[in-house]
C-alpha cells in the first residue's frame, strides 16, 4: 500500500475547519466514490473516509488539518495524481477561508 501524508496549518478556528471539512467529504464523496463518517469532538474532530482504493483519516484542529491515506494497489498507481489532486483541494479550501 502507498500512504499520502498531508499537513496544513491554518487560524481558521474548530467550527470553519469543521465546515470546510464537511465540505471536502462531499465533494470526495462525489469525486472519489469513497464514504465518508465524520466524528466531531470538543477540541478535534476526525472524518474517516473509505473505498474506491483508498481509505483514510482526515483530523481537523482550530489550527491543523492533518490528511493520512492509504492506497490500494490500483490506486497506488495514480499516488501522484490524487496526491496533487489532495493537495490543490486543500490549498483552495484554505486559501477560499
Amino acid at each position: 500500500m502507498s500512504h499520502i501524508l498531508i499537513e496544513r496549518q491554518h487560524t481558521l478556528g474548530l467550527p470553519t475547519a469543521r465546515q470546510h471539512a464537511q465540505s471536502w467529504a462531499e465533494k470526495a464523496t462525489a469525486k472519489f466514490g469513497v464514504q465518508c463518517r465524520y466524528e466531531a469532538g470538543d477540541a478535534h474532530d476526525v472524518l474517516h473516509f473509505d473505498g474506491n482504493g483508498m481509505q483514510g483519516l482526515l483530523h481537523v484542529s482550530a489550527t491543523q488539518l492533518k490528511l493520512e491515506a492509504e492506497l490500494g494497489f490500483l490506486a497506488a498507481m495514480f499516488q501522484e495524481k490524487i496526491e496533487a489532486k489532495l493537495n490543490a483541494q486543500f490549498d483552495e479550501m484554505l486559501q477560499a477561508a
